[in-house]
């Protein structure tokens, strides 16, 4: 990186002061040049016509910066170009101006779906919550299969430490005599013991629920699409969200979840959630076109669908762990506000497999911000969050200065959030 330049996210509509300042011997920003700035709105969007630009303008430099000001017309990317006269050298610099309700929330990323050893994962639940700092994670959960317990664990294991990320409830429920697969992220108590300790209950209430559904053939897809519902709503009785997991996930049988029931979920969205993107591996990569088919086909219909993306990982040093994972606009990463965000649909789930380029997948205008969010702002986050969870790995190999380091380091990620959208 050769330069620091500030705020990237403009209020749309709206003048603001710029500062670039280099940040390397390589660009010497000469205070005694008149630099050319050209202006380009990416979507075309100005106050002189679709295909006209703004007039070159001549800003001189002072103390080796550039500070000017910008008007941003309209929610769309940026692109000023700073020429050197002399030398024609040129640096270019990209900006992203969003209308009010995005400007106010800020970009989070996490996983809301990954195991540990606990059930069938590799590593014990401390293990996999530094890691999810490591990688740039805000917010994250343990959902181990059947057990709630492995995701007290991570929140007990750092209760006392100064960390930034969110470490919340979770675990995937398995409801009996359903094959559906649903996430409890952040409920505040455990719906398989709940289920456990309840059954008749569970059965009669189940059955209940399954008598109001019509338009079902099959009885068993009945009785899992009543059961499903009724996860749904316990999730929620314990605030938390309801995920709707992988429902093409293919076994050898077919996929794991009948279509009849997958289609009612989808019709009448009892979910908070839809698991659009999954922890699939390459060769079940053909689940996932599924799945983000499926979304775009219910959103067709003029339906309003709540996404999210997910590791599903079951190890953190192989395939699937940080190559899934959800970006949310949020005003904080507290779990009430995670939660809020993607029940109104300010969430994209992302793809982010090593090598190839990454795939985001939710509404236009948010797929558009948040791929400018994964080239100019998350870098500069990543950074401070890999060293933060190098001090959360430190602290558990039993480094004693690793507190004082996370202390040191609290703060610098909502730091940089103030210095991207200058609030």
């Amino acid at each position: 990186m050769k330069f620091d330049f500030y705020p990237k996210v403009i209020l749309a509509n709206t003048t603001a002061t710029i500062t670039i300042k280099s940040l390397t011997n390589e660009v010497v920003i000469d205070d005694n040049v008149d630099y050319i700035l050209n202006f380009y709105p990416l979507e075309r969007k100005s106050k002189f016509g679709s295909y006209n630009y703004q007039p070159d303008v001549l800003i001189k430099p002072r103390n080796g910066q550039f500070v000017f000001e910008q008007y941003f017309p309209g929610e769309q990317e940026h692109k000023i170009i700073i020429t050197n006269p002399k030398t024609k050298e040129e640096y270019a610099f990209r900006f992203y101006s969003v209308e009010a309700d995005l400007f106010y929330l800020n970009p989070y990323k996490g996983d809301l779906h990954m195991h540990s050893i606990r059930s069938d994962g590799k590593e014990p639940p401390e293990i996999v919550t530094a890691m999810c700092r490591k990688i740039g994670f805000d917010f994250m959960a343990i959902t181990d299969h059947y057990q709630y317990q492995p995701s007290q664990e991570a929140i007990k294991f750092y209760h006392d430490l100064p960390i930034d990320m969110l470490i919340t409830n979770g675990e995937e429920v398995h409801p009996k005599d359903n094959f559906t697969h649903i996430v409890n992220f952040g409920g505040n108590f455990s719906i398989n013991e709940y289920i456990k300790n309840n059954e008749k209950i569970y059965y009669q209430e189940v059955n209940e629920i399954k008598d109001t559904i019509e338009n079902v053939e099959d009885d068993k897809s009945c009785f899992e699409i009543a059961s499903s519902i009724w996860v749904f709503n316990k999730i929620r009785e314990a605030d938390g969200l309801a995920i709707f997991c992988h429902p093409y996930w293919k076994v050898y049988q077919g996929y794991y979840i009948s279509e009849e029931v997958t289609s009612y979920l989808l019709e009448h969205q009892p979910y908070d959630a839809y698991e659009v993107i999954g922890g699939y591996l390459p060769y079940e990569e053909e689940s996932n076109t599924l799945q983000i088919n499926r979304y775009y086909h219910e959103v067709a219909k003029g339906k309003q669908v709540p996404i999210v993306g997910v590791s599903d990982a079951h190890a953190c040093y192989n395939n699937t762990f940080g190559w899934f994972y959800t970006i949310t606009l949020a005003p904080s990463n507290s779990k009430d506000d995670i939660i809020k965000s993607i029940k109104e649909c300010y969430s994209v789930a992302i793809e982010n497999i090593p090598n190839e380029a990454i795939r985001p997948v939710g509404p236009f205008r948010l797929v558009k911000y948040v791929l400018y969010l994964t080239k100019e702002y998350f870098p500069l986050h990543d950074e401070i969050c890999n060293e933060e969870g190098q001090y959360m790995l430190d602290y558990i190999n039993g480094d004693k200065d690793a507190i004082n380091k996370l202390k040191k380091s609290r703060g610098r990620v909502k730091r940089l959030i103030n210095k991207i959208f200058n609030r």
